[in-house]
């Protein structure tokens, strides 16, 4: 993460996201503390050593963070609009009516001895698979963490489709693309899919 998107982070959990600035420690240094335990799976105890706050500091102000950037779903979040009839973008014009791409990720994680098989992907590694929605403008409309890294994307897909709060497909023209151009969903198909 570069400074400026550091700064319009803190800025947002200042404004929107109801993170308090303290006067024993910084905005930016609550975030500093919440990016580094997500970033790098790290403890407790490596966060007291590392930023020399107590163990209760460190839980308090990660919590806060957390629960600012929770507030921010809103912001962070976009309601997917598909590609207008007249967009001018050369990466888009050719796909109209399409709402994004999708695609699913894997993100390193750290579980016990026994979860390490479910965990495990093909190359071997233990992470968690997430699907992620894109709009046109890059914009995140979707994100489904959680699924084992041994999960295909097959059926992550009809799970986030299926979900109360899950990925929701416009009826109608609407379409969802891989942005490798592999796959082309169409809400029709989609539809058959989570029945």
């Amino acid at each position: 993460m570069d400074r400026r998107t550091f700064g319009v982070l803190c800025e947002l959990l200042c404004q929107d996201g109801y993170v308090k600035r303290d006067g024993t420690v910084t905005l930016e240094e609550q975030v500093c503390i919440f990016l580094h335990i997500i970033a790098h799976h790290a403890k407790n105890r490596t966060i007291i050593s590392r930023f020399y706050r107590s163990g209760e500091t460190v839980s308090r102000y990660f919590n806060s963070v957390l629960n600012g950037v929770l507030r921010l779903h809103g912001i962070l979040l976009r309601q997917p609009e598909s590609v207008s009839d007249n967009c001018s973008d050369d990466r888009w014009k050719m796909s109209k009516n399409f709402l994004g791409a999708l695609d699913g990720t894997y993100i390193k994680v750290k579980v016990s001895e026994i979860d390490k098989p479910r965990y495990r992907t093909k190359k071997g590694e233990i992470a968690t698979n997430i699907l992620g929605v894109c709009n046109p403008n890059m914009e995140f409309i979707f994100v489904l963490p959680g699924w084992e890294g041994s999960v295909s994307d097959s059926r992550v897909l009809p799970d986030a489709l299926s979900r109360p709060n899950g990925l929701k497909v416009p009826t109608g023209e609407q379409d969802i693309t891989f942005p490798n151009g592999k796959m082309v969903v169409h809400s029709q198909l989609i539809k058959s899919i989570s029945t």
